[in-house]
Parts: structure tokens; C-alpha cells; sequence
């Protein structure tokens, strides 16, 4: 079978909010780790990787980047933990429209429905199952392949290709998100961008980044779904 579209969805601030859950598991785990007073305080995490955050913001409080690096698996492992513990411990959101948006692309059979995040692999499917949305997601791009968002999409494309043997380009990219990041992370791809204004950045923030679509929510489904499919 022949797809017509690779679907790559953000996670945070694109379909839900984990009121600061991430954030409060990464300052922990830096803090055990450097034993620095670490704070994500003014420092914008959107649109950027796990691993450039933990990198950058450990810089900030004056550890070198090659320092931070050869501590980046340990990083890793205490920030999943943290994360499980501080998901439990909060209500995250599910953003408007975007449950039934999800089920709307994973039910056309023409689409590839994944994964485009700076999470973790295990952090982002941590918090889909807390609010019942992984199911639908075959395949993704993580935060630990790659230190910064613009070489995720050549990394979902080769996992497409591992799981359907087809090999997506140009506008059969849709990548769904947030922030200007998202919008900017495939362009060297040419891939088609679509822009919801639910995380930190408004309408007109998003479209000084110059998306192929920008809606303020997920609301109107099929409004969305046509964009994704024309």
C-alpha cells in the first residue's frame, strides 16, 4: 500500500499541557546531578529537544556544554523518573480539538499518524498515556536522536521508511506544532507546515514564521484535516 501523507505531530503545547511537569523534572534532575541551583526561570523551552535543553540550560549556570554531554544519559534516566512522578502528581490538559483531530488522521487510511518532539522517546509516550492519546501514533522522531528540532524530520522520514518502505518528501510532510520551530524544523525538507496557536505563542507570533496553515485551535476538525490532506 501506497500512503499519500507522513502526519508528525507535536506534543506539548500542540496537543496537550502538562502544567509544568517537564520543566520541574528537568531543573530536579540537573540539580541532583551538577549540584548547581539550577531554575528554568525565563528560559523558553518551546520548540527545542531534550537533549538542547539539558544542554543549554546547564550552560546557563556555567557547566560547559562537554561536560553536560558525557552526563546526558544519566540526565536522561533521572528526568524519566521525575516525570513519572511529577505526571502523576497533575491534571495535564488535553488542547481543544485535539483528541478528535488525532483520531480523525489516524482513521485515513492514506496517512502515516506519528511523532515529531523534542521529548524523549520515553518522556512523550509518558505523557500521552496519561491522557489516553498514544494508541493512535505508530511510529515518531524523539528528542535523544537529534540536539537541535531541524534535523528531527529527516529522522521521522527514515523511520517511515523502516516501518512502510516508502520514502515521504516534500508536501507528503505534514508536521503539526506550536511554536516557530515547528514551523521552521522542516523547511529545508519543503515539508507543509500547519500552526495552532495553543501553546505560548499567539496567532500573529506564528504567522510571522510563515506556516502553510495557522488556526487558533484544533476546534474545526475537518477544516484541519482538509489542510493536512490537500
Amino acid at each position: 500500500m501506497r500512503y499519500d501523507r507522513l502526519v508528525l505531530f507535536d506534543i506539548d503545547g500542540t496537543l496537550m499541557n502538562t502544567d509544568g511537569a517537564g520543566n520541574n523534572a528537568f531543573v530536579k534532575a540537573l540539580k541532583r546531578v551538577f549540584a548547581r541551583p539550577f531554575s528554568i526561570k525565563g528560559y523558553s523551552a518551546s520548540g527545542k529537544t531534550d537533549t538542547q535543553i539539558a544542554l543549554e540550560v546547564a550552560e546557563m549556570f556555567g557547566v560547559e556544554r562537554a561536560v553536560t554531554e558525557k552526563h546526558l544519559e544519566t540526565i536522561r534516566e533521572i528526568y524519566l523518573k521525575g516525570l513519572e512522578t511529577e505526571l502523576a502528581g497533575t491534571e495535564p490538559t488535553v488542547l481543544p480539538g485535539a483528541r478528535a483531530l488525532v483520531a480523525a488522521v489516524a482513521g485515513e487510511s492514506s496517512c502515516v499518524t506519528g511523532l515529531l518532539t523534542g521529548n524523549f522517546e520515553r518522556a512523550a509516550w509518558m505523557k500521552l498515556q496519561r491522557i489516553d492519546l498514544d494508541d493512535p501514533f505508530t511510529m515518531g522522531a524523539f528528542g535523544e536522536s537529534a540536539p537541535s528540532r531541524d534535523l528531527l524530520p529527516q529522522r521521522a522520514v527514515d523511520r517511515a521508511l523502516e516501518l512502510t518502505g516508502q520514502t515521504f518528501s516534500g508536501k507528503e510532510i505534514v508536521i503539526l506544532g506550536d511554536t516557530p520551530n515547528d514551523v521552521a524544523c522542516g523547511r529545508h525538507l519543503n515539508v507543509k507546515s500547519i500552526a495552532v496557536a495553543t501553546g505560548r505563542y499567539d496567532v500573529a507570533q506564528l504567522s510571522a514564521a510563515n506556516p502553510d496553515h495557522l488556526f487558533e485551535d484544533f476546534r474545526d476538525t475537518g477544516k484541519v484535516l482538509q489542510a493536512i490532506l490537500d
